[in-house]
């Protein structure tokens, strides 16, 4: 009968693709969030939402067959083990967990779904189907999936200071300290590299962003309409 593994060492537990989606979500949704209130800035406010929901889409996917740690299965935890964890966070040995604890697992679903509700209401308001009340939905949504992010980095802080480990710098890298039984085996990096190709792609004009370009030739109307009256 084989012993149970005692040495813990540095092991790879996030893949490439997960890492780069985490990263490139969370710039997208600050990038839109911030553009949202700017008419000038509204096609860029487009793309990233588009950015947003076509990142969502991968992680769906990646989710079913993705790497161990990557797969819904790995974090699919109840209202109790959410509870329960957070109670153990009050105690001298709170629970450890190699990928996603039930918190975070939480913030994580809750992400993917206010950023696919917003993405749909977003796009309705821009195809003017709901009026003000469409226009109200996303920006609560907008909200909603804000303060989740914001409860995400505070639950972020406190594990790695709880847990004394950088949780940061292993969305980075990749690497956690457990055993060698626990890490995935491949990093999959083509994978992450198709997905910063798609983005680039999407950004600089060859896979085309629906309602964009009339956007902004509906804003350059304006800016024309602008200077006429100017100058009358």
């Amino acid at each position: 009968m084989n012993s149970p593994p005692t040495i813990t060492t540095r092991i790879l537990v996030w893949d490439a693709p997960t890492r780069v989606f985490h990263w490139l979500l969370a710039a997208s949704f600050a990038g839109a969030y911030l553009t949202s209130e700017s008419e000038r800035l509204r096609d860029i406010h487009l793309l990233l939402g588009y950015t947003v929901l076509g990142l969502i889409g991968f992680r769906l996917v990646w989710g079913l067959i993705g790497t161990r740690y990557a797969r819904f299965r790995s974090f699919a935890f109840g209202p109790r083990a959410v509870i329960a964890y957070l109670r153990s966070l009050l105690s001298p040995t709170p629970n450890h967990y190699i990928g996603h604890n039930p918190a975070g697992s939480w913030a994580i679903y809750l992400t993917l779904a206010l950023g696919i509700l917003a993405s749909i209401t977003g796009y309705a308001s821009e195809l003017d189907i709901g009026g003000d009340l469409m226009k109200e939905l996303h920006e609560g949504v907008a909200a909603g999936m804000l303060a989740v992010v914001v409860v995400h980095v505070v639950g972020v802080i406190v594990s790695s200071l709880l847990h004394r480990e950088n949780l940061v710098r292993g969305m980075i890298n990749g690497y956690k300290t457990g055993y060698a039984v626990q890490a995935i085996r491949r990093a999959w990096w083509p994978v992450a590299i198709v997905i910063i190709a798609f983005v680039v792609a999407f950004w600089g004009g060859v896979i085309p962003a629906p309602g964009v370009s009339a956007t902004a030739k509906v804003t350059n109307v304006q800016h024309q309409a602008g200077r006429n009256v100017e100058h009358h």
